[in-house]
């Protein structure tokens, strides 16, 4: 019987993997290094190191960094654009940096593809979707030839006012497929992103078609191997929203996968507010490569309906994640007499210095590792011995250059990369009015927990959860999250004008779409729901905010305008510090998600402590330049009710917890470690 419930992330440096017995109610993790050049591998090797025989496995769900490298990396493949005569250059004007306004460093963002492989096609519709010139057929099949005749790999269809009606787009793809056969990739732009800005729908278009082959080879590769290994239940994938998929859904809409590693972590925190009351957390993901930073906001993750990479964006639902180069592998260097750490990283191979892989810049680790705050034989589940000289040596290097000891240099490199995430934080939290202090500060990530007391005390923080597994939570927030289709239909109506009777048809009509869409999903009948948005502005103006409409008034109601007009002014004080309710107001995008429940793998609590006493080790580690007689304990002695002071440095094999002088840890009925600073 299948019993085994199995989450799996796939990191720069490590790829993480999670399993939930149902029958005994115990939770297992570990990890194995990713492998750049097949990340299958990596992958096979993991779900071995928990899972003795596949035919076990009842669910399985996976987040990948896949599609995301190969954007950052611009290892997509080389796309099409087909665009309206007269608009074509619209993806390349792109939009002025109203941000930056005055910056003069300021450099638009490189398009995907050049103006050279841009195809002009006549027809057009007016801004309400109505056809003024047919369709020219004609061109679409010579964009069919030249397909063919040179090296492109898919194309992105990005016609004037599909959002309203997508007859010439879907035209366009029957031309194309007639002719280039089924196997071939095309994004149509109201199928990535059913909304107005055409700048915005065409750059997801451009997206999608850009790194989509190479997600749909990786998934038919994964799901392929898995199924040659027993592995019987269909595999899942995790989607920038927060939600899952099933592998075939994402191959259909690849463009969804784009932050799919990150965002389990964001998950997990909003698991983990519920269980332990706190409903405002900041969820902080160190890594082998970089620093993800999100937030739970009142117990629900942080959503937006669109995202920039690299400056290009994105119409979609997304997870507010920030991150930055600042990892366990982040690379430590001089420039012009300073200290430098990121964002280049020494990733998996040959990682860094202290590996014995051939690395010899120092790094993040080097600096922990000498510096005493990590054990040299159980770093990784003990699938690495660390080599101390090794690191000494890179330390030493970079130390000279800027004067400085061996110890000082490496305590200078944390202290940079503690700065450099403290200034992440802030950029989620402070610069959109949000106050860090009254937030818990969730640290995660093989290397989240070795720097996170250290955050908190720059920031402010009276409080740091580590929850159980810290080094595989991005894995465990998998675990207990929902498939998730999210649907959006342009909707403007100024609330003088706005028709209650045809609001709710179409509000009801989407919801139904949201709910047969999770028909391919294999979610019951009786497990599904959807929630219904209005993204609304003040009249004139040209930005949004998404307003919950689920629980309020029928549209038809006669208060269902002022409970929305209230709403909005909440969320325009809480974002932005001012309001003005009674104002008109404008709808402008209806917003349906539906959820699918298969199921949770629920919290495993730990056993009360008998007393207080646990076995530990003291070792010497420096802080603030000075060696202190530590505590290190194993966090597999440590039960419900364990309290004790740091320093303390609490090992397990999926990460290190450092804690220094000044801070109290207390472990909860969940196994969280819960620091505070003595006296609070």
């Amino acid at each position: 019987m299948s019993r085994l419930r199995v989450s799996m992330d796939i990191g720069g440096t490590f790829t993480d993997v999670v399993a939930y017995d149902e029958q005994t109610g115990r939770y297992s993790a570990d990890k194995a290094s990713t492998t750049p050049d097949d990340l299958t591998e990596g992958v096979i090797s993991a779900l071995g190191a928990v899972v003795d025989s596949p035919r076990d496995i009842g669910f399985l769900v996976h987040g990948t960094t896949q599609g995301l490298n190969a954007f950052l990396q611009r290892r997509g493949v080389r796309v099409l654009l087909l665009a309206t005569d007269g608009a074509a250059d619209t993806y390349h004007i792109a939009r002025g940096p109203r941000t930056r306004l005055y910056d003069l460093h300021y450099r638009k963002p490189e398009p995907l593809l050049p103006l050279r492989d841009i195809v002009r096609v006549r027809g057009r519709l007016d801004s309400a979707g109505v056809e003024t010139e047919p369709l020219d057929e004609a061109a679409v099949r010579a964009a069919a030839r030249r397909f063919q005749e040179e090296d492109f790999a898919a194309i992105a269809v990005a016609y004037l006012f599909s959002h309203a009606n997508p007859a010439h787009e879907v035209r366009t793809r029957e031309i194309l497929l007639e002719e280039l056969g089924p196997e071939v990739t095309i994004s149509l732009s109201h199928e990535a992103a059913n909304e107005w800005r055409e700048y915005e729908r065409t750059s997801s278009a451009v997206v999608e078609a850009y790194i989509g082959p190479v997600i749909r080879r990786y998934l038919s590769g994964l799901t392929g191997t898995l199924a040659a290994r027993d592995v019987a239940v269909p595999l899942h994938v995790m989607q920038s929203s927060g939600g899952i998929i099933t592998a075939e859904s994402a191959r259909r809409r690849p463009l969804q996968t784009l932050l799919s590693g990150p965002v389990g972590g964001t998950m997990g925190g909003v698991a983990l507010a519920e269980l332990l009351n706190r409903p405002n957390l900041i969820c902080m993901d160190m890594g082998g490569t970089s620093f993800d930073v999100s937030l739970v906001v009142d117990g629900q993750p942080d959503v937006s309906s669109e995202a920039r990479l690299e400056g290009l964006p994105l119409l979609m639902s997304v997870v507010n994640i920030h991150t930055i180069g600042a990892g366990g592998g982040s690379i430590a260097w001089a420039e012009a007499g300073g200290l430098r750490v990121g964002p280049q990283s020494a990733g998996a191979s040959p990682g860094p210095a202290c590996y014995g892989r051939g690395g010899s810049r120092p790094t993040v680790t080097d600096a922990n590792l000498v510096l005493g705050r990590i054990d040299h034989k159980g770093f990784a589940s003990g699938q690495l011995a660390l080599h101390t000289g090794q690191a000494e040596h890179a330390i030493a290097g970079i130390g000279r250059e800027l004067g400085l000891d061996t110890l000082a240099m490496a305590e200078g490199i944390c202290d940079v990369a503690n700065a450099k995430m403290a200034q992440a934080i802030r950029t989620i939290t402070v610069s959109r009015g949000i106050e860090p202090r009254e937030f818990t500060l969730v640290a995660f990530g093989g290397a989240g927990p070795m720097h996170s007391v250290f955050l908190a005390r720059e920031l402010g923080i009276s409080e740091v959860v580590v929850p159980r597994f810290p080094g595989a939570f991005s894995a465990w927030g998998m675990l207990e999250t929902e498939i998730r289709k999210d649907f959006a239909e342009p909707y403007f109506r100024l609330d003088a004008d706005l028709d209650g009777e045809d609001m709710a048809r179409r509000l009801r009509a989407s919801a139904e779409q949201g709910l047969r869409s999770l028909d391919s999903e294999g979610v019951p009948p009786a497990s599904r729901r959807t929630e219904a948005y209005a993204d609304i502005r003040y009249a004139a103006q040209e930005y949004t905010l998404t307003v919950p409409v689920t629980d309020a008034a029928e549209p038809r109601s006669p208060d269902f305008v002022e409970i929305i007009a209230k709403r909005f002014a909440q969320l325009h004080e809480s974002r932005y510090g001012h309001a003005n309710l009674g104002a008109p107001i404008e709808f402008v995008t209806l917003r349906t998600t539906a959820f699918g429940d298969l199921g949770r793998a629920p919290a495993e609590t730990v056993p009360a402590a008998p007393d207080s006493v646990f076995p530990y080790q003291l070792r010497p580690v420096v802080f603030g330049g000075e060696r202190h007689d530590t505590r290190f304990v194993s966090r597999d002695d440590l039960c419900q009710g364990h309290e004790f002071a740091g320093p303390t440095v609490v090992l397990e094999p999926t990460a290190t917890t450092v804690v220094p002088p000044g801070y109290g840890v207390s472990m909860d009925s969940f196994g969280s470690l819960v620091v505070r600073e003595e006296g609070q």
